[in-house]
């Protein structure tokens, strides 16, 4: 089987690579930055695996993904499991001001540190842009560019998304906003760009509040909500595939300013298994590290 896992070459990106390579798997290991990314696909060879190869890609770059289809489709000729684990916060942080906070992992997980980081934590135009930018359009450019290659995997072709609890729509106040979301077969992509267009016009004119956005961490939040929705109508138009959004659970990365209780080891692992998965496997589904959720 022959893989991609973007944003890999650290955090829980890495530990998937990892993990599919340990399994048998040929991984094409993904980032923007390509020193770090041959320094990680070196550290995967020293554990004796070689069975993993670095290809430079940055998804918010249309040409970095049009020169990985094309090495993808000379090297290996199809693709089997595509893992979009790519992420931007959305944030602009004061990390010494957020260190000298320390608030809990339970704090955190509630939600409840939203009033306590205020200080610390901004929501910018420019942090929201290249949040969804990363989170939502580069996975969805990264799947588009590749679905040709994942088409011709004999076994079925699997797609993760890599999500969020921050994405689950309850977490949403705008009634309106949710019900967009929760209405699957009337959704289109189109209309999941207008939404995100929106949640950034409302940022630029600091709205956020007044017009039901969420609280915590809202361009993280709604990018994940967005993947969410965009991984139901991808394994609506495919099912001959296993399309599926994971929350990972909460991780010790950077991405969560090193806040969770997880190691990326575990965190990959509800990824990886879904990236296993057997054939007449779920599709289409939410899950909360190993269990089905609600979206």
């Amino acid at each position: 089987m022959i893989a991609v896992v973007t944003g890999a070459n650290k955090g829980i990106g890495f530990e998937i690579v990892r993990q599919l390579a340990a399994a048998g798997v040929t991984v094409v290991l993904t980032a923007r930055d390509e020193r770090r990314g041959v320094e990680a696909t070196s550290k995967i060879h020293s554990l004796g695996l070689s069975n993993v190869v670095f290809h430079q890609m940055d998804v918010t770059d249309i040409n970095s993904i049009t020169s990985l289809v094309h090495f993808i489709k000379a090297k290996f000729g199809r693709l089997d499991i595509l893992v979009n684990n790519a992420g931007a916060s959305g944030m602009e942080v004061d990390d010494e001001g957020l260190r000298a906070l320390n608030i809990d992992a339970a704090t955190w997980k509630s939600g409840k540190a939203a009033s306590l980081v205020q200080g610390v934590m901004k929501t910018t135009y420019e942090k929201a842009e290249e949040c969804f930018n990363t989170n939502y359009y580069g996975a969805e450019e990264v799947a588009e560019a590749l679905l040709p290659l994942l088409k011709l995997s004999t076994t079925g072709a699997r797609i993760v998304n890599i999500s969020s609890l921050r994405g689950e729509l309850w977490r949403i106040p705008n009634d309106q906003i949710r019900s967009k979301f929760t209405n699957i077969e009337n959704l289109t992509e189109a209309e999941i760009h207008e939404i995100l267009q929106k949640f950034l016009q409302d940022v630029k004119q600091e709205t956020l509040i007044e017009n039901g956005w969420p609280l915590m961490l809202p361009a993280y939040g709604i990018s994940k909500t967005a993947l969410n929705a965009y991984t139901r109508l991808l394994a609506r138009k495919y099912p001959e595939m296993y399309i599926n959004c994971v929350h990972p659970g909460y991780v010790d990365t950077d991405l969560a300013w090193h806040t969770g209780p997880m190691s990326p080891e575990d965190g990959a692992k509800a990824p990886v298994r879904l990236a296993l998965s057997p054939e007449g496997g779920p599709t289409g589904c939410y899950f909360d590290q190993m269990k089905v959720a609600s979206f």
